[in-house]
C-alpha cells in the first residue's frame, strides 16, 4: 500500500470516527447502589457492580447511597467504566454522586435541613443534571423536597437552558403508573401496615399511594422518558431479591415491585430520547436493592 493511500485511509477513518462521535448517542444511568456496598465492606458486590456498569457503556452515571465514599474513592470506582470525572455531594450519610466520561462542571451542592440526602447540580455533555434522593419514609417531607428542588431549578436555570435532567431515587409513585397500582393490593397492605406503626412519618397519603410528589415534577414540566419507552409489565425498579432474608421474604419480592427510580428530562431533551430501560433481571438481582434505570439520547 502506498503512503498516500495509507494516509488517505487513515484520514477517512478519523473523519468517520469524528462524525460518529458528533452524531452519536448519549447514555445516562441512575443507580441506587444500596448502602455503598455495606459502607465499603462488600468488595465482591462492588467489583461485580463495576463490571456490570462497564458492560452498559454509560456516558453519565448518577449514583445514590454512596455511603462511606470519598470523592477520590468515587473517582477510582468510576475509572472502572472509563469515567475520569466525578463529583460526590458529601462524605457522610447517604450521598449522591455523578460520574462522566467528559469534564463535569460543579454548579452547586445542596445540603440543608429541607433536603435530607441533598441534591447535586452539575453540567456535563452540555446538559444540566440534578441528582436527587428523596426521603424514604415520609410523603410530606418528599413534598417539601420537591418544592425546594423545583424552586431551585427555576432560580438556577436560565431561560435559554433547554437541556436538563432530574434523576435518582424519588421514593415515590407516579400517577402514570396508577393503573398498575390497582393490581398492587399486597404492596399497598405492606405500606399500610408499616404506616400503622408510625405516629408521624407516613409513606401513604390518606392510606393510599401518594402521587403528589411525582405529579409536581411532571407539572414543572418534566418528561418521564421511561414511561414512554418501557412496557407496563417491566416498569419496576425496586425491590430486588438481594433483600430476601433481611427486610423481605422470598414470596414478597414480586408483590412488592414498584417504580420509584426515575429519569425526568426537559421537554426538548425528551424529544431526543431514543431508548429507555430498567434492567430488572439477571445479574442486577444481586447487586443492589434497586435496579438501574437507563435512557439513551440522540446528540443531534
Amino acid at each position: 500500500m502506498s503512503s498516500k493511500l495509507y494516509f488517505a485511509l487513515m484520514f477517512s477513518l478519523i473523519v468517520k470516527t469524528s462524525n460518529a462521535q458528533q452524531n452519536g448517542s448519549l447514555k445516562v444511568m441512575t443507580y441506587n447502589i444500596y448502602n455503598g456496598f455495606d459502607w465499603g465492606k462488600d468488595s465482591i458486590r462492588q467489583k461485580e457492580t463495576a463490571a456490570f456498569i462497564t458492560a452498559q457503556h454509560p456516558d453519565i452515571v448518577a449514583l445514590q447511597e454512596l455511603c462511606g465514599f470519598t470523592e477520590d474513592r468515587l473517582k477510582s470506582f468510576a475509572a472502572n467504566w472509563g469515567h475520569s470525572y466525578a463529583y460526590l455531594l458529601k462524605e457522610n450519610g447517604y450521598p449522591v454522586g455523578i460520574t462522566s466520561n467528559q469534564p463535569i462542571q460543579l454548579i452547586s451542592k445542596i445540603m440543608n435541613d429541607g433536603m435530607g440526602h441533598g441534591m447535586l447540580h452539575t453540567q456535563t455533555h452540555g446538559i444540566s443534571f440534578f441528582v436527587v434522593h428523596l426521603n424514604p419514609g415520609n410523603y410530606k417531607l418528599r413534598q417539601k423536597e420537591s418544592a425546594l428542588i423545583r424552586q431551585y431549578m427555576k432560580q438556577s436555570l436560565n431561560t435559554q437552558d433547554s437541556l436538563y435532567m432530574v434523576l435518582g431515587d424519588f421514593n415515590s409513585h407516579s400517577p402514570l403508573d396508577a393503573f398498575l397500582d390497582k393490581n398492587r393490593s399486597r404492596l399497598l397492605k405492606m405500606y399500610q401496615k408499616s404506616d400503622a406503626d408510625k405516629a408521624i412519618h407516613k409513606n401513604l397519603m390518606n392510606n393510599y399511594f401518594d402521587y403528589s410528589v411525582i405529579s409536581s415534577f411532571l407539572g414543572y414540566p418534566l418528561i418521564d422518558v421511561c414511561e414512554q419507552k418501557i412496557q407496563p409489565e417491566d416498569r419496576f425498579s425496586f425491590p430486588t431479591p438481594i433483600l430476601i432474608g433481611t427486610s423481605k421474604k422470598a414470596d414478597e419480592i414480586v408483590p412488592s415491585r414498584e417504580r420509584i427510580d426515575f429519569i425526568f428530562t426537559s421537554p426538548k431533551l425528551a424529544t431526543k430520547c431514543t431508548e429507555a430501560t430498567i434492567i430488572n433481571s439477571g445479574i442486577a438481582d444481586k447487586l443492589s436493592d434497586h435496579f438501574p434505570v437507563i435512557a439513551t439520547f440522540n446528540k443531534n
